[in-house]
Formats: C-alpha cells, sequence, structure tokens
C-alpha cells in the first residue's frame, strides 16, 4: 500500500543525514513521503532548513525558530532574523518554541521570554507555532492562551504527554503531532490509548528523525537513524490503535497538515 503523507517533523539539518541526504529524500518519497517539513531548531538551523528547502526539490518546507534549549542565545537580532525568515514561501511555521523544564539548558525565565517573543513573531505574520513542550504545561498553557486568538493555530510536535496535557492543547484547538513513541512498548503504550481522544481533524503525523526510530520495525534496521521512509509505519500503527484503515488515516492526517500549514 503507497500512502501520500506529510512528515510533519523532521530534522533533516542533523548531521546524521550529512552523508546520504539526497538518498534520504528520495527513500522517503519511494515510500509514499512526498512533503517534508525541516525543523529549524535555532537561527542557523533554520536558515540551513531553508537552504535544503530550495535546494532539494519539491515537497520541501520548513520551520523557523528557536527551541528552549537554546533560549540563552536569543539576542536582539535573533527576533528580526526570524521575521525576514519568515518572509519565504518555504517557511510554513514559527518554532521549534515552546518551554522546557526538564533539563532547563536555558535559564526558565529566558525560556517564557523567547517564546512570548516568537508568539508574538507568529501573530505578526500570521504563521502557525510549532510547538516544544516539557515538564512545562502549565507555563506553556497559560502564554499560549494569551496569544491564541491572535495566531493561526499551531501544533504540540511530538506529543508524548499526559491526558491533561492533551486535552488542554486541544481545548486551545490545537494539533497534535504523533511520532514512533507510539511504537515503544516500554514509553509509548499510553499513547496508544490516548490518541483515541485527538479528533481525527486534528492529527498529524510525524518522524521526529533522526530521533525516535519506532521500535518495532520488522527487519530491524541496522542503524538506528529514523528517517522519512518510516512515516508509513507510524501511520500503519496510529491506525491500528484508533481502528481506521490506515489509508483512510493517511488522507486525514495529510490534508490536515495541508491545512495547517497552508501547503500548495
Amino acid at each position: 500500500m503507497t500512502y501520500s503523507l506529510v512528515d510533519i517533523g523532521i530534522n533533516l539539518t542533523d548531521s546524521a543525514f550529512a552523508a546520504d541526504l539526497p538518498q534520504v529524500i528520495a527513500a522517503g518519497r519511494d515510500a509514499g513521503v512526498h512533503t517534508l517539513i525541516l525543523t529549524g531548531t535555532d537561527l542557523k538551523h533554520s536558515r540551513r532548513a531553508l537552504q535544503l528547502c530550495k535546494t532539494h526539490g519539491d515537497g520541501l518546507f520548513c520551520t523557523a525558530g528557536v527551541h528552549p534549549h537554546y533560549a540563552k542565545e536569543w539576542n536582539e537580532q535573533h527576533a528580526a532574523a526570524l521575521r525576514e525568515l519568515a518572509r519565504d514561501p518555504h517557511v510554513v511555521a514559527i518554532g521549534e518554541t515552546g518551554l522546557d523544564f526538564n533539563r532547563n539548558l536555558s535559564p526558565p525565565d529566558v525560556q517564557r521570554s523567547v517564546f512570548e517573543q516568537q508568539l508574538q513573531i507568529a501573530a505578526d505574520t500570521g504563521l502557525p507555532l510549532f510547538l516544544h513542550e516539557r515538564d512545562a504545561l502549565d507555563d506553556q498553557i497559560n502564554l499560549l492562551r494569551r496569544f491564541r486568538n491572535r495566531v493561526a493555530g499551531g501544533v504540540a510536535h511530538c506529543f508524548t504527554g499526559t491526558a491533561e496535557a492533551l486535552h488542554a492543547y486541544l481545548a486551545l484547538d490545537l494539533y497534535i503531532g504523533i511520532t514512533g513513541w507510539i511504537c515503544d512498548e516500554r514509553r509509548g503504550l499510553h499513547l496508544r490509548e490516548l490518541v483515541r481522544d485527538i479528533p481525527l481533524n486534528r492529527l498529524l503525523l510525524e518522524t521526529d528523525g533522526p530521533y525516535l526510530l519506532p521500535r518495532d520495525l520488522k527487519p530491524k534496521p541496522k542503524s538506528r537513524r529514523n528517517e522519512p521512509r518510516y512515516l508509513p509505519h507510524i501511520t500503519d500503527a496510529v491506525a491500528a490503535c484508533i481502528g481506521m484503515p490506515a489509508q483512510e488515516l493517511a488522507d486525514i492526517t495529510t490534508a490536515n497538515a495541508r491545512a495547517l500549514f497552508k501547503l500548495a
């Protein structure tokens, strides 16, 4: 079965893809993953993601933003640089942005300030949000509530959280991005239940490669690198959890991605 899928979160600027990036993109297309949204995690990688979009042909788009881990690097030039990136039609979201109080690689107060500035950029540019959050739900939701009526939606990317977190994001009419975490029998079992609570018109699929290789792939790949060609496997797993034909789920999630990110 061949789907037509959108991988809404793939870190193609990661060094894990440096040696064979054209082959990775081609293998994804051969597997039915015709559209990739490359994740910008800081200013350097956002610029690199945009460059890759322009180099590697149709079907590549990207986000532009500063991940909370790198919020401490923010300076007065960042806002202007992100606004400039956002003018390019390949840039379809502001992010990866949000809060991460699990590792606190940047101080929480700095994270909040940088997140708020990126929320304002999203409001001003009309682009949706590509959101990260870990152990910071209350603060994240409070800031999102302040801006929600000014931003064009967004997605809680790589969602692995609780029922409380899921319903908090859904209450803000945001999308939920599901990865191969759902294929992990050690950590993802709760997601197999929670995914049924996600309205079909709010569900998106992603690999988050090179991370989160589905653990139940057979035969097991020699490399632990996750990549777009494995998105159909994630699609099958999610479809099984919610009890619907995988082809139908593929069509729905592709339509959702095109709607949120205004893909041509």
